[in-house]
């Protein structure tokens, strides 16, 4: 009796079955608590799959954004080369013109004097010398004709250079057409290019917008919070050393009030505004309005003031990205400027980029 005290009947009636009922039972309890633990993860699965395939994304657009910039550049140089060439031509053109009708006039001038010697022929010419009274009729006679025949001279000089030069502005007309030409066909080149690109861009960001923007959003949160984070510390990165001798000239602030105008003004490549902008048509276009001529490409602008180190940076100065340089923005102060990024965005006030390589002043 002892011995059987306290024992569940049941395992006294079937041993086996109670055994087997009692592995059953902790089974079903470890796999209810696996598939409660395992709950959250495989929510988050699909979640985190997403954002890893957004963040590959990304890295292919923001990898296309940067190409479409640099083309858009060359798209700009080319514009501008092309412009400048027109201009060629049409001076080529008029200076044609002009040639061309000043060899008329020789010619004509010539053509009425040889007209003239042949209605009156030798005879003339010797009536003349033999009709005056005296000699010193004779002398002032003879040196009339002299001069009449230095003039013909100087005309048929003056005809042949007018000639050549004639000659010249017809092959320079010839030669600016030909290059504005080929212009043409490097900005239809480049303008497929870009256009093919923002093409693969759109496919690759069909359906994954939010995620991507979420990421870009986190990623201008991060360059943000590490910017005022230094700007709070004063601890400025290498790249801040002085480079450069401090600026002799005053930065033009007032052109950071004036961009700030177009805060929202949306993103187009080859755009300089004043309702869209591509990144340099952006500087172009603020800088313009206090009396500043910019180049048209940011590779240019570069070399349109003063160089300025990173440490000497101050609002209004003009900060450039990349290489070859292919963006620039406005500085604003505490490591920001302001600038029109890339297709798809507007023109508005970040941190600076990764990938800053200088500034100047202009």
């Amino acid at each position: 009796m002892g011995g059987t005290r306290g024992t569940d009947p049941r395992a006294q009636a079937c041993p086996n079955s109670w055994s087997i009922v009692r592995v059953t039972m902790t089974a079903t309890i470890v796999l209810s608590l696996l598939v409660v633990a395992m709950a959250p993860a495989a929510f988050a699965a699909p979640r985190d799959e997403a954002l890893s395939r957004a963040a590959d994304v990304k890295r292919e657009v923001d990898e296309l954004d940067e190409q479409t910039e640099i083309l858009s550049e060359e798209y700009n140089a080319a514009r501008e080369r092309h412009a400048d060439l027109v201009e060629q031509e049409r001076a080529a053109a008029q200076r044609l013109k002009e040639t061309t009708e000043r060899t008329d006039l020789l010619q004509a001038r010539l053509s009425t004097r040889a007209q003239s010697l042949y209605r009156n022929g030798r005879s003339g010419f010797i009536e003349v010398i033999l009709g005056v009274s005296d000699f010193e009729a004779f002398a002032q006679t003879w040196d009339i004709l002299q001069r009449i025949n230095q003039e013909d001279a100087r005309t048929i000089e003056e005809l042949k250079a007018a000639k050549a030069e004639q000659a010249q502005a017809s092959r320079v007309l010839e030669e600016r057409a030909a290059q504005a030409a080929a212009e043409l066909t490097v900005l239809a080149t480049r303008q497929a290019d870009i256009e093919a690109m923002l093409s693969d861009r759109k496919r690759l960001l069909s359906g994954l917008e939010a995620e991507v923007a979420a990421l870009d959003r986190a990623e201008e949160e991060r360059r943000a919070a590490e910017a005022a984070r230094l700007a709070a510390s004063r601890i400025y990165l290498p790249s801040r050393e002085r480079s450069f001798p401090p600026p002799t000239t005053a930065a033009r602030s007032e052109v950071v009030a004036i961009a700030k105008r177009y805060l929202g003004a949306p993103y187009v490549w080859g755009a300089s505004g004043p309702n869209s902008f591509d990144c340099s048509g952006f500087t172009s276009f603020v800088f313009r309005q206090v009396g500043v001529q910019l180049p048209r490409v940011s590779r240019d602008q570069i070399n349109s003031g003063q160089r300025v180190s990173r440490g000497d940076l101050q609002p209004g100065d003009l900060v450039f990205f990349g290489s070859p340089i292919h963006h620039v923005g406005i500085y604003v102060g505490d490591d920001m400027m302001i600038h029109s990024p890339r297709t798809g965005d507007v023109v508005k006030i970040s941190p600076l980029l990764d990938d800053y390589v200088g500034a100047c002043r202009p």
